[in-house]
C-alpha cells in the first residue's frame, strides 16, 4: 500500500462525505494504492455515524472512536499506530487542509528522500490577531530551540515516510511539534511545502487559548527529555552541585565573618539563611536525580534504542 491518511476528528459530521469523496477523487487520479484512517475523538455529533456510512461506499476508510475526548495528539497516535502504507499524510478534517496537495507530499517523500515534509499555509483565512500572533511567537521558539527551519510547526498537513511514524510517540499536545520528535528520533531531512489553505466550510475551531500555554509547556518537556530524558541525574545533579556551592560560599563568608567579629550573632546575618536555602535546595535536587535515575533504569523502555538498518546476524 502506498499512501495512508490518518485525519483525526472532533465533530466534524457536515464535512466528513465531502472531504472522504475528495479524497478518494485525488486517489483514484493518480492511481494511489491507499487507505484512509479516521479517528473520532470522542465526537458528540454525528461523525461515527457517518463514517459507519461512509465505510459502506469506500473500501479504503477506516475507523477508530474514542470512547471520550483525548486530544489530537492521541487521535494521531493511534492513527499512526494503525497505519500500513509506506507513506502517510496527516490532515485535518475539517477541510481547511486540500487531498489534491498529496501527490506533491507523496514525490516529496518517495523520489527526494525526505523523511518528514510539513506544510506551510503561508496565505491564511483565519488569519486573526488571536491566532497568528500566538503562532508566530511558537514557532520563532520551536525553530530556535530545535534547529528545524520549519514557518509552520503545527499545520495539520504534513507527510511522512511509514517508519517516521512508529518510530514517534505522540501526547499531550505535542502533535505541534512532531517535526521536533522526528527529529529527536533521528529523523533529519525535513522539509516544507507551501500548501493552500482553505477557508473553513463548516463548524468552528476546535481549539481556544489554552493550548497556547499547554504547547509551550509541552515544547519544554520535548527540550528536556530530547537532552535529559535518558540521563536526568546530568540536569539534576549540575543544578544541586550550583545550589551547594552557593550554600558552601555562604557558609565560608559567614564563618570568617565570625572570626574578624566574634560579637556577632550568625543568624542575623542574611548568608545565613541564603546557605541553609541554598543547601537544602542543592539535597532535593540530588534527591530528585537519584529518584529519576532509578525510574529511568527500572523503565521497560530504558534500554529501547531506534535501529535504522542490522547487518550480518
Amino acid at each position: 500500500m502506498q499512501i495512508s491518511v490518518v485525519i483525526p476528528l472532533f465533530n466534524e459530521a457536515e464535512s466528513l462525505p465531502e472531504l472522504m469523496q475528495w479524497i478518494h477523487r485525488v486517489m483514484q487520479t493518480n492511481n494511489f494504492s491507499y487507505e484512509v484512517i479516521m479517528v473520532d475523538d470522542g465526537s458528540d455529533d454525528e461523525s461515527w455515524a457517518i463514517i459507519e456510512k461512509l465505510s459502506a461506499e469506500y473500501a479504503a476508510l477506516k475507523g477508530i472512536r474514542f470512547q471520550r475526548n483525548y486530544g489530537k495528539s492521541a487521535a494521531l497516535n493511534e492513527g499512526f499506530k494503525a497505519a500500513q502504507g509506506d507513506i502517510v499524510v496527516t490532515m485535518d478534517a475539517d477541510l481547511q487542509d486540500s487531498p489534491d496537495e498529496i501527490p506533491e507530499f507523496y514525490d516529496m517523500i518517495v523520489n527526494q528522500g525526505y523523511h518528514l515534509v510539513s506544510g506551510w499555509k503561508k496565505k491564511r483565512y483565519d488569519n486573526t490577531f488571536t491566532k497568528n500572533i500566538p503562532s508566530k511567537i511558537y514557532n520563532a521558539v520551536a525553530r530556535k530551540s530545535s534547529g528545524i527551519i520549519l514557518h509552520d510547526f503545527n499545520c495539520g498537513i504534513k507527510a511522512y515516510q511509514l517508519k517516521v511514524v512508529k518510530s514517534i510517540e505522540v501526547f499531550g499536545e505535542m502533535h505541534r511539534y512532531i517535526p521536533i520528535l522526528a527529529k529527536w528520533a533521528g529523523f533529519k531531512k525535513i522539509g516544507e511545502k507551501v500548501v493552500v489553505h482553505q477557508a473553513r466550510k463548516y463548524g468552528t475551531t476546535k481549539f481556544g487559548w489554552e493550548r497556547f500555554v499547554n504547547g509551550f509547556l509541552d515544547l519544554m518537556t520535548i527540550q528536556f527529555l530530547s537532552k535529559f530524558g535518558k540521563k536526568p541525574m546530568q540536569f539534576f545533579g549540575l543544578l544541586g552541585t550550583l545550589f551547594f556551592l552557593i550554600g558552601f560560599g555562604s557558609v565560608g563568608y559567614i564563618i570568617i565573618e565570625k572570626v574578624l567579629q566574634p560579637e556577632s550573632s550568625i543568624t542575623n546575618k542574611p548568608a545565613f539563611y541564603i546557605a541553609l536555602t541554598s543547601m537544602l535546595i542543592g539535597v532535593q535536587l540530588f534527591l530528585a536525580g537519584f529518584l529519576a535515575e532509578l525510574i529511568n533504569r527500572t523503565a521497560a523502555d530504558r534500554n529501547s534504542y531506534l535501529i535504522s538498518e542490522k547487518l550480518g546476524w
